[in-house]
């Protein structure tokens, strides 16, 4: 049913294995799972790090341990959070993937702070976007400045549950990011089209056109799964 992992993988590989297990059904709410004994052979991994494991499903809601019983997957009422897996996150294609999903959640929100910024939220969009060219300027990646660009712009929506969901994909974004600003740092061209397609974005926020912001944000997005696409790189 599992497949077989080296023993020095994290605890982490065994969990995302049981958890597609569970959600394929191969053990109902509220089934036992395996012994620890009997799962450390399956994987051909330590009782040790099974236990890990379980230890993170657990504090994820996933299972639930039964004092003397064993470990039960957790009924209907468990609130699941949400999982992105860093290693797969950084693959080429995952890459690709993530930026479908920056592009669905970002085009709104572009368009939110188009209508709803103040003018210190616009102070900050450029200041942000002002600290990308200068990150590029003195030959770095300008990955943390980019990503801090997108959060300002979160910011500037007033919605605290924009800029919480974009704090969780902060590690990813920035995964996916190193990957197309490396390839758009290859190409005068690309790195031309990325300022141009930020100052779009932020001269639509400041207008306070939302159609334009949201416009703005998806043909960015759009461009960056194109650059990559045309660069060989998924």
């Amino acid at each position: 049913m599992f497949d077989k992992i080296p023993a020095r993988a994290l605890s982490d590989t065994v969990a995302q294995q049981l958890l597609k297990q569970i959600d394929k059904g191969a053990f109902a709410r509220g089934a036992r799972l395996p012994t620890e004994a009997v799962l450390a052979q399956q994987f051909g991994v330590s009782r040790t790090v099974i236990r890990e494991a379980l230890s993170r499903l657990k504090n994820e809601g996933v299972v639930e341990p039964r004092q003397g019983s064993g470990v039960f997957v957790a009924g209907h009422g468990a609130i699941r959070p949400l999982r992105i897996d860093y290693a797969e996150a950084v693959e080429p294609g995952s890459v690709v993937q993530i930026l479908a999903l920056r592009r669905a959640i970002e085009a709104e929100v572009a368009s939110e702070a188009a209508m709803r910024r103040s003018d210190a939220d616009m102070a900050a969009i450029d200041a942000a976007l002002a600290r990308i060219e200068r990150a590029v300027a003195d030959g770095e990646d300008g990955v943390a400045e980019d990503v801090a660009f997108h959060r300002a712009i979160a910011v500037a929506t007033g919605n605290p549950y924009f800029l919480k969901t974009l704090t969780f994909l902060n590690q990813y974004l920035e995964a996916g990011t190193v990957v197309t600003r490396r390839n758009e740092a290859l190409r005068e061209d690309f790195s031309r089209q990325v300022r141009e397609e930020h100052a779009a974005i932020a001269a639509a926020i400041r207008s306070g056109d939302p159609m334009a912001a949201r416009n703005a944000a998806q043909t960015h997005l759009c461009n960056a799964a194109r650059r990559l696409a045309e660069a060989g790189i998924v």
